[in-house]
């Protein structure tokens, strides 16, 4: 697949978008982004020494219900390259990548659907390799997490080969975080708590509450571990 590096863009996944009509399979690289962006319309800080990237898949003949499969291969795709540096990373529900308990990576997909059949994705994916995340007491970088100087082309070529192997849904399943442990639940204005049992191949989570066993998506709700009395 080709890659396109760059030394600035405004978001990786914007910048990716130019080969759509080409219809091209292609990955974006930039060393850093002015306008990166997570989930939600959040804000993701892009300075140098980080790995910023998007690629744009196409598919011929991969049934729309099984899009969380994409999500669920970038995670495992992320997960693997830092293991290559002896790093033991484990995948949040739904989308963020975390070295003991601090955020490593967040993935950020954007699926095209053309009637029940998915067209196209965009796996826009900002990893911390041996950029500055002082500011941020939540985030870790792959370098603080091996214990020595992972530079960003070192780890992007590392995501850039795991992201061209095939994954599969137990993989996935076998980096979750908090699977089996009790969790807080915020769900609209409510937060309650639950035993998190695991993910769905559709992406919802599945969790026990008092009232039973319940499957919910990540537009529904939020989870993070409890915390101790």
């Amino acid at each position: 697949m080709r890659v396109e590096r760059f030394e600035e863009v405004a978001s990786t996944n914007d910048t990716v978008k130019q080969y759509l009509a080409a219809r091209e399979n292609v990955i974006v690289v930039a060393r850093r982004q002015s306008a990166g962006r997570g989930t939600k319309g959040r804000a993701f800080l892009s300075g140098e020494g980080g790995v910023y990237l998007s690629a744009l898949l196409f598919y011929d003949d991969l049934p729309a219900s099984r899009a969380f499969e994409v999500m669920a291969h970038a995670a495992v795709a992320v997960c693997r390259a830092a293991e290559r540096f002896g790093v033991r990373p484990a995948i949040k529900w739904a989308n963020d990548v975390q070295v003991g308990g601090k955020k490593l990576a967040g993935v950020l997909i954007e699926n095209a659907v053309a009637g029940a059949k998915l067209d196209h994705s965009i796996l826009g994916i900002g990893m911390n390799a041996e950029n500055d995340v002082s500011a941020l007491a939540s985030a870790v970088t792959l370098s603080e997490a091996a214990g020595r100087r992972i530079s960003a082309e070192e780890a992007a070529a590392a995501l850039i080969a795991e992201l061209l192997r095939p994954s599969t849904f137990a993989e996935y399943l076998a980096r979750l975080a908090h699977r089996g442990a009790r969790v807080a639940v915020t769900e609209q204005a409510a937060v309650y708590p639950a035993t998190f049992l695991g993910v769905l191949p559709d992406g919802r989570a599945q969790i026990r509450t008092a009232s039973g066993v319940r499957a919910l998506s990540a537009a529904e709700i939020s989870i993070r571990p409890q915390e101790e009395p």
